[in-house]
Formats: structure tokens, C-alpha cells, sequence
């Protein structure tokens, strides 16, 4: 349920297959699996005969990538976008990983590799702060901290509400909003540092996952970034589920 709202912001966004979209883990795919036709085959998920727990590529051709194992994606969402240069096939290449994965060997060394490349690749960081055990480490106490700081997210918001006044052009205003946020997160956190755009990565969040309307907003303006980007997107695990 955490990655409903994210999910449709990337279809709606993003063309898949022609575009690619990797995702890490295949619990955080099931709305992804919805969304590509099979939605009449969802009750047999995990079943024997049935839809497969996990992304797999046998399965439907919008599952770019099958693993079983948290930490590939922006591995392989790397591997594709090298692929799509040297061929010159064109195409956006979208990964999604959790936040606890993101501290995975593999993951951390996409992110140092993407950013020697300055490759043209998009990272959704899906930040529910949740794991199968505790999450432990510099990385994870870092991305705590900035989920902490509100002000990061609704400085955007009123950034875009007073922009929306001077009748610029939507990529516009989206460009001066994120400007804006994120010259003043700098000057209000000035202990964190921008740790990403260190790498060689345009940040941008975090922002609210749930907010289907303004995930698509901020995903168009990336899709024409050149470079490494990484949004980093706060959700709720189980979000409107009470038991969850």
C-alpha cells in the first residue's frame, strides 16, 4: 500500500516498457503489477501457477529486471542506461529502491559509479524508514535526519503557490520552486550537506509520497534532467491500512 500513489506517478510519467523501470524488492512492485494488466491474476500472487511474489521477466515485459534479493536495482538500472547510450536506443531508466536497501554494497556502489559516469539515469528513493531488521549505519541515520526536516517539504509547496502567481510556464515554475527549496535547505541544515549532489547527483526531496498530483509534477520536470538524479520520496508502509 506504501507505493500506490508512486506507482501511478511513475506510469503516468514514465512509458513503459520503452522506458525502463527497475524495481528493488517485489513487495514495493505489486501496485506496479496492477497497473500492467494483471490486475485479474492478482489473487493467485504467490500461488503455485500463479503471479510470482517478485518482478520477474518471464512474467510481463514491464519487469525490466527479476531478483529476489534487496540492493540490485541501481545496479542494474546503470547496466541499462550504459546499454541504451552505447546502442543509442533511447529511453528513460527509472529505478526504485527502499531506504534500507540503498545501504546495500551493491546499491552504494551504483550510486559512486552513476556519478563518475554522470549517467543519465533516475533513482526514486522510497524512504518508509521501515526494514526486515533495524536499519543500522551512517547512510540510514543520515537519510533519518532529513526525513525529520518538514522543511524541505513545504518550503516547495509555498515556493510553487507564490510562483504559480507570476504565470510562468509549468517546467518553469517547477524549476524555480526547486531552486528555491533546495537553496534554502542548504542554509537550514547546514550540518547534513548535501550528501547526493556530493556524488554528482541532483537531489530533490523529500517530498510527500502520498501526493500523487505533485510526484508527477516534480517526475516531468526530472524526466528532461540530463545526469544522475535522485528523488527522494518519504512514504508510509501499510499507508491507509489501520492494522498495517
Amino acid at each position: 500500500m506504501g507505493t500506490v500513489e508512486l506507482s501511478i506517478a511513475l506510469h503516468t510519467v514514465w512509458d513503459a516498457p520503452r522506458d525502463t523501470i527497475v524495481f528493488d524488492t517485489g513487495h514495493q512492485a505489486y501496485p506496479h503489477k496492477l497497473l500492467t494488466g494483471r490486475r485479474d491474476q492478482f489473487p493467485t500472487i504467490r500461488q503455485g501457477g500463479g503471479l510470482s511474489g517478485f518482478l520477474r521477466m518471464e512474467e510481463s515485459e514491464y519487469d525490466a529486471f527479476g531478483a529476489g534479493h534487496a540492493g540490485t536495482s541501481l545496479s542494474a538500472a546503470l547496466g541499462y542506461a550504459e546499454a541504451r547510450d552505447l546502442k543509442g536506443t533511447g529511453g528513460d531508466v527509472v529505478a526504485v529502491i527502499g531506504d534500507s536497501a540503498m545501504t546495500a554494497g551493491m546499491a552504494l556502489e551504483a550510486v559512486n559509479h552513476a556519478g563518475e559516469l554522470g549517467a543519465s539515469v533516475k533513482f526514486i528513493l522510497n524512504d518508509n524508514s521501515m526494514s526486515i531488521a533495524g536499519a543500522v549505519g551512517a547512510l540510514s541515520y543520515h537519510l533519518a535526519r532529513m526525513r525529520s526536516q518538514p522543511l524541505m517539504i513545504s518550503l516547495e509547496h509555498r515556493a510553487k503557490e507564490l510562483l504559480d502567481h507570476l504565470k510562468l510556464g509549468r517546467k518553469a515554475i517547477i524549476q524555480a520552486a526547486e531552486g528555491l527549496k533546495l537553496g534554502m535547505a542548504h542554509l537550514a541544515s547546514p550540518k547534513e550537506g548535501p550528501l547526493f549532489e556530493h556524488l554528482g547527483f541532483t537531489y530533490l526531496g523529500p517530498i510527500d509520497g502520498h501526493n500523487t498530483e505533485d510526484m508527477i509534477e516534480i517526475f516531468r520536470a526530472v524526466k528532461d534532467m540530463k545526469g544522475p538524479v535522485l528523488v527522494h520520496v518519504v512514504t508510509v508502509k501499510g499507508k491507509g491500512v489501520e492494522y498495517a
